[in-house]
């Protein structure tokens, strides 16, 4: 078929009208492995979650009415009675325990009678401050010799794997020869470290500090 050099230029620019639809279709619908764009939402692989994140079994909550005369409040929290006591107790034995020690006592069995009762990170912390070379000295001129106890004043905050507890730390001090008492409130955090529980960080209780470990 024979046509004339107009009708030719009519048909090349279809031709290529058509080209370019085909083109953009083909950049638009095609996905784009190189571009380094995310992919879509349902295709990203789920983050793992790291450290704990609740308690194993969770409060069975309550669905029948509420008598205030036998409200069980230890179903709507996330510790039982008896972790709450547990975490209650350890709290006060280590304030008392962080405020006992005497000059001449290696810093190594201080620490020592510490460590059970936290986690391996403030363990570490306690170290470096009990082992600082100008607090030993200090004491070892002072003949410092300190008895703690401690009384537990009450509930600061309760996250899913942590309660808050502020007590009140009370020292017998003598230095120089001369006995004085002491006492600071601290914010003392216990909690779920594996398969029990632990103090997690302890900081005087205006300074605040953030409870949850998970």
């Amino acid at each position: 078929m024979n046509l004339s050099d107009r009708q030719r230029k009519l048909v090349f620019g279809g031709l290529v009208v058509v080209l370019a639809a085909v083109g953009v279709y083909l950049t638009v619908a095609a996905p784009d492995h190189d571009s380094g764009a995310d992919p879509a939402p349902s295709a990203r692989p789920t983050a793992t979650p790291t450290g704990p994140t609740g308690p194993a079994s969770p409060p069975p909550g309550i669905a029948t009415p509420v008598s205030p005369g036998g409200f069980d409040i230890y179903r709507l929290l996330p510790f039982s009675q008896a972790e709450f006591g547990t975490a209650a107790d350890l709290a006060q034995r280590f304030t008392a325990a962080y405020g006992t020690f005497r000059f001449d006592e290696d810093p190594k069995t201080y620490i020592g009678r510490l460590a059970p009762m936290v986690t391996g990170e403030l363990r570490a912390e306690l170290e470096r401050g009990a082992t600082a070379p100008g607090l030993i000295e200090d004491r070892r001129q002072q003949q410092t010799v300190a008895t703690g106890g401690a009384t537990l004043d009450r509930v600061r905050d309760i996250e899913d794997n942590s309660v808050i507890f502020l007590v009140t730390g009370k020292q017998e001090v003598t230095e120089g020869g001369k006995k004085t008492q002491k006492s600071e409130q601290y914010a003392v955090t216990v909690a779920r470290d594996g398969g029990s529980l632990k103090v997690y960080s302890f900081a005087p209780a205006d300074a605040g500090q953030q409870g949850d470990t998970g």
